[in-house]
């Protein structure tokens, strides 16, 4: 049984009567960046570290315990982290995260790749360079600040290159989307935040609930509904100051419910802010997004193409697209620029349904870099 409490998730022991917080977690991406860094700091310093601080986005930290290192020779080290999910129903917890960091003849270059059990991008649409090794941007960002952490200033007296390999990757991955989207050979080292949030589905929900409380008693008739931290980011710079901060509210993939629960509390106005994936998955009428429990459907995504006028070509490759977010990138090449705010109204039109007209909903579908790309309704 799950609780919320002034925001914060915390999980109910029955059996003792207790409550206890739900535990967060570190991404893969947070243990590469532990692992290089205690590699590195064999390498270099002749350190073998027991634990890492590791920085996370936003000017956070975090302490990683490392595993083992092993010291393969004068200009190569290893070290692991074991990954650590929290109270999160998440496959890679308890994965080997292992981080190979060499010197390189080549001064001033560092070179990040993955090595076994990291996936390898065969398919577009996923933001990642195909051929390349399935290491999200963060991470990546994440790995070259823990680089710079050990070697500082001496950074142009070294070529680097970092391995990340996680030895039973391969196995793990069938137990994800990778294959489907076409990341072959492994899992993807994730993470935007650097932190596991745990996810609970009675929790989550009352804690939307509870924010839509504060948010109407500290006078707000307005809410800003997000998908996540990045879209809530995006939105802010958007809104800036003319929005209240209470009013900001993360929905994850409970849309249906948290509209629901603005027209119960009788919020005005609902803005629902997000990427492509998540928004095509409320246009197809899926109340709850989760990766886990919806797909997007390709051939919706094309008739809603075909009627802003693309060419049966465009069609044909917008159904054999690999992502949403691919799809986007089609929809890019081919100049059909009204489809996002087809896209939109079909959100509104869905969402129209869970609420009383009392209710004013606005769609609004970001790009990657958070510029609005459409809105419904227009004004």
């Amino acid at each position: 049984m799950f609780q919320s409490i002034d925001g914060i998730k915390e999980e109910k022991d029955l059996s003792e009567g207790k409550k206890r917080s739900l535990r967060t977690g570190y991404t893969t991406g947070t243990c590469a960046a532990a692992a290089t860094k205690a590699a590195l700091s064999t390498l270099v310093n002749g350190e073998k570290l027991a634990r890492v601080n590791v920085s996370l986005p936003k000017d956070k930290n975090i302490m990683i315990d490392i595993a083992w290192i092993n010291y393969e020779n004068e200009k190569s080290v290893t070290a692991a982290v074991i990954k650590d999910a929290g109270d999160d129903p998440d496959v890679t917890n308890g994965a080997e995260i292992c981080v190979t960091v060499s010197f390189l003849e080549t001064a001033n270059k560092i070179i990040i790749d993955g090595g076994i059990g990291v996936g390898r991008v065969t398919k577009p649409g996923l933001g990642l360079e195909i051929g390349k090794a399935a290491i999200n941007p963060t991470p990546l960002k994440m790995i070259k600040q823990a680089i710079d952490e050990i070697i500082g200033q001496q950074n142009n007296r070294y070529g680097l290159s970092v391995t990340i390999s996680v030895p039973k990757g391969e196995e793990i991955s069938e137990r994800t989307d990778n294959p489907r989207l076409g990341i072959i050979g492994g899992i993807s080292i994730l993470g935007t935040t650097g932190i596991v949030i745990p996810y609970s589905t009675a929790s989550f929900a009352a804690s939307i609930r509870q924010s839509i409380d504060v948010s109407k008693a500290m006078g707000s008739d307005s809410v800003i509904l997000t998908t996540g931290g990045r879209s809530e980011d995006f939105a802010r710079g958007i809104f800036g100051n003319s929005i209240a901060d209470h009013a900001y509210i993360q929905i994850g993939d409970f849309i249906g419910f948290s509209i629901k629960q603005c027209a119960i509390k009788k919020i005005k106005k609902a803005y629902v802010i997000g990427f492509i994936g998540k928004l095509t998955k409320m246009a197809m009428g899926i109340k709850q997004t989760h990766v886990k429990g919806s797909h997007v459907d390709m051939n919706f995504l094309a008739d809603l193409a075909s009627r802003c006028g693309a060419s049966n070509e465009h069609i044909k490759k917008i159904k054999l697209a690999n992502t949403a977010r691919h799809v986007g990138e089609l929809v890019e090449q081919f100049g059909v620029n009204i489809f996002y705010d087809v896209l939109c109204e079909e959100v509104y039109k869905h969402l129209s349904k869970y609420s009383p007209s009392e209710l004013q909903i606005k769609i609004m579908l970001l790009d990657f870099n958070g510029k609005i790309i459409g809105k419904y309704p227009k004004d």
